[in-house]
């Protein structure tokens, strides 16, 4: 019999899904698919995967990651640049200097150790983004991190080709 380890990497035991939220908060689930449709709107979808990715990268969830990497390959990313995601920076051309701008902000806004996102990070945004774009891109993260929460708390499970 194989035994499947199903400690975090803190040691922790981990088992199936806690609760489906969806079903026990309906309406809260609701608002967050209509913020989801709400802050995709004018963005490009590539540029939105690769936000929803790296977002999920960072808080490590499993749920997100497998389907936002499928959704990327559906649109048509390439293998190379979503393996090379986790590494943008030094990825050097691979991404554009406005894909570079916008994982930097995802990033600055995902992990805000300093409690709040550098004025150089947000500046380098701007600079790519127009105004009304830039706050589609910000609401596009702020809903992913939303939804990353979710799935890492109720322990969602990818569906692994399901």
């Amino acid at each position: 019999m194989t035994t499947i380890d199903t400690s975090d990497s803190q040691g922790a035991h981990m088992s199936g899904q806690r609760m489906n939220l969806a079903k026990l908060a309906p309406e809260v689930y609701q608002a967050m698919v209509a913020l989801d449709r709400a802050a995709s709107r004018g963005v490009d979808p590539v540029l939105a995967e690769l936000i929803k990715i790296r977002s999920s990268q960072l808080n490590h969830c499993a749920f997100c990651l497998d389907m936002h990497t499928r959704d990327a390959r559906k649109g048509g990313e390439t293998e190379e640049r979503i393996y090379l995601l986790s590494a943008w920076e030094e990825a050097g051309p691979v991404f554009t200097e406005k894909e570079q701008a916008a994982l930097a902000l995802t990033e600055a806004v995902t992990v805000i150790t300093d409690g709040f996102v550098p004025d150089e990070v947000y500046a380098r945004a701007a600079k790519h983004f127009e105004e009304a774009e830039l706050a589609q891109v910000i609401a596009l993260i702020l809903t992913i991190n939303s939804w990353n929460r979710i799935a890492v708390t109720t322990r969602m499970q990818p569906t692994l080709g399901r």
